[in-house]
């Protein structure tokens, strides 16, 4: 709507290992693992010098001290994928016995910082890193999955409200699974047909080429959407705008394209009052940090300028829920 100031949504897919052990082995993604354990705090600090409120959907598994506790709070039904490599509990032998010894697979000190940090949203991006749409899982699975994630509370700070699904895969028969826990809002997919939610590997190569252009070109349009047009049952959907995908330099002739392209989206949403809503895994920016890191910069000064034009508003998925279900009050 016109006459409401448009939002700026961040959020993060908080993982590690627990988010691409089914796809890479340690050897090949090491290096993007740890630098994501620097780029946090450096993400932060950002966040901080720029005033930005972000939402930060953090695997359960990753805030445990140590592996006892962690073997002691595991739900007691796990997804019983028919790709039995999806699970992580396949390989809890496997990680270490804490987080100095296994950076890899625990976090609860960056989870800690993140906390710490003002206008931060911890959220669920679920206990095991779930997967809602992969065969074989129930919906009893779940449950059990979300409740161990949100039982899980390593701060003591506001009841988790906020809840991104793993892969994206939005499972709308779990949408009331949700509501029944205190979660308010989850990020649903951009309304395209190249961003429909799947299964792991279902999607054909012309789709994954055409999403790769997307973030060059304008193919999809801007993914801005006003809060009033907000679905908000069972729960309140934020829909992703634009995945930051993170610097390549075998496609740095590209990067004013890509920055462009997000831009433009970002003052489509400032100029007309409504919501932008970025994303990525602080693993994105595991390599080639700095560059990354400049990336973001340049998007925020942008948020900065337009926050004096048109009081364009940085807002967790929490703040912006509760925005979208006192517009819809009205």
């Amino acid at each position: 709507m016109k006459n409401c100031r448009g939002t700026f949504i961040i959020s993060l897919d908080f993982e590690l290992n627990w988010g691409v052990h089914d796809v890479f082995t340690l050897e090949q993604y090491e290096e993007n693992l740890l630098g994501a354990r620097i780029a946090i705090p450096k993400i932060l600090d950002l966040f901080n010098q720029f005033n930005i409120h972000a939402t930060w959907a953090t695997v359960g598994m990753l805030g445990f001290k140590n592996k006892k506790d962690l073997l002691g709070n595991l739900p007691l039904l796990h997804p019983s994928y028919t790709n039995s490599n999806f699970s992580p509990y396949e390989k809890l032998d496997s990680i270490g016995e804490n987080e100095e010894q296994d950076p890899l697979h625990f976090g609860l000190s960056l989870i800690q910082k993140i906390a710490e940090c003002p206008n931060q949203e911890l959220a669920s991006h679920t206990f095991s890193h779930y997967y809602c749409l992969e065969e074989g899982q129930t919906i009893e699975e779940f449950k059990a999955d979300l409740k161990a994630s949100l039982n899980n509370r390593i701060t003591n700070g506001p009841p988790i409200q906020s809840l991104i699904f793993p892969r994206n895969q939005t499972n709308r028969e779990y949408l009331q699974v949700c509501k029944e826990n205190g979660i308010q809002s989850y990020r649903g997919n951009e309304s395209s047909w190249i961003y429909k939610a799947s299964r792991f590997n279902s999607e054909g190569p012309l789709k994954r080429l055409i999403r790769l252009v997307d973030c060059y070109l304008n193919i999809s349009g801007y993914n801005t959407y006003p809060v009033n047009g907000v679905e908000t049952e069972p729960i309140v959907n934020l829909p992703s705008s634009r995945f930051l995908r993170p610097y390549s330099k075998k496609l740095i002739a590209l990067e004013s394209l890509r920055l462009r392209r997000i831009k433009n989206s970002i003052i489509n949403a400032a100029k007309n009052g409504e919501v932008f809503h970025l994303w990525w895994h602080p693993h994105n920016f595991g390599k080639n940090i700095e560059e990354n890191l400049q990336f973001l910069t340049e998007i925020l000064h942008l948020v900065d300028k337009l926050r004096n034009d048109y009081g364009f508003e940085s807002r967790t998925m929490a703040e912006t829920s509760a925005l979208v279900l006192q517009e819809t009050d009205r």
